[in-house]
């Protein structure tokens, strides 16, 4: 199916990851110009881009500073695309009354302000009908105990950030449009060694599909969002890939 994407030049944040790399992999196989962004990840970045065409850019970024960020933006030249999968999901259980201010504010920066500094930053260059991706997860939407920092950080990018986001970038262009998906659990470098087989097994019982999802299940919603042909009416709207996961239990 056609989607539009051909010749796109399209940044992916957090490309050294396993949804970046897989949101990567799924533009370049449309045919669009792909700018790759790593933060720590440099070597796995550039494999990837020796992976990809020959024309694959590379940049890194601390994108919780406003300062690297603006030089990334000058660095990737005009785009039509972003995808901000860029985050971090700290892995240990801690609930609020432990929580410490500086792991929330370490969170929030992570996911939260690096999100909207992405987001400043792409719409500043954007001069045609382009489309903005943000990442947030199911922790967003139906809260995650032992995550509240993680969970309140994706929630104001799935709310109040993508809801206003859609309504301003009309101001640039009147068919420019801004969408979110929202991944439950995935098969990730950062979920490692909290998927195995009996994890699954009770990770599951509140969603249809019982099983979890693979980056490329997340990566092709995101060019879904990206295309002006498939998804060209279709602004402030999160699409949710977890296998239909409820706020309940839904198998014993």
């Amino acid at each position: 199916m056609e989607t539009g994407l051909t010749g796109k030049r399209v940044l992916v944040t957090g490309a050294s990851g396993g949804i970046g790399s897989a949101c990567a992999r799924a533009f370049a196989e449309e045919g669009a110009d792909v700018v790759l962004h790593f933060h720590r990840g440099k070597e796995r970045a550039e494999e990837l881009a020796a992976e990809l065409s020959g024309g694959t850019v590379v940049l890194g970024a601390d994108l919780t500073r406003e300062d690297e960020v603006d030089r990334m933006f000058a660095a990737a030249g005009s785009l039509d695309v972003c995808a901000a999968v860029a985050g971090v999901w700290p892995s240990a259980d801690v609930p609020v009354w432990e929580l410490p201010l500086r792991r929330w504010r370490a969170t929030v920066d992570a996911n939260l302000t690096a999100t909207f500094l992405t987001a400043r930053g792409f719409l500043r260059q954007l001069e045609g009908d382009g489309a903005l991706i943000l990442v947030g997860s199911t922790a967003g939407l139906l809260g995650e105990a032992g995550h509240a920092d993680y969970a309140a950080a994706k929630s104001a990018i799935l709310g109040g950030l993508l809801l206003s986001l859609k309504n301003e970038v009309v101001r640039k262009n009147p068919l420019a449009r801004v969408n979110a998906v929202a991944p439950g659990w995935t098969e990730s470098a950062m979920t490692r060694g909290h998927v195995s087989e009996e994890q699954v097994g009770r990770i599951s019982r509140t969603m249809a599909l019982r099983k979890i999802a693979r980056p490329e299940d997340v990566a092709r919603q995101v060019v879904v969002l990206a295309s002006p042909l498939l998804s060209g009416h279709v602004t402030g709207q999160v699409v949710t890939v977890a296998g239909g996961m409820e706020g309940r239990v839904i198998h014993d």
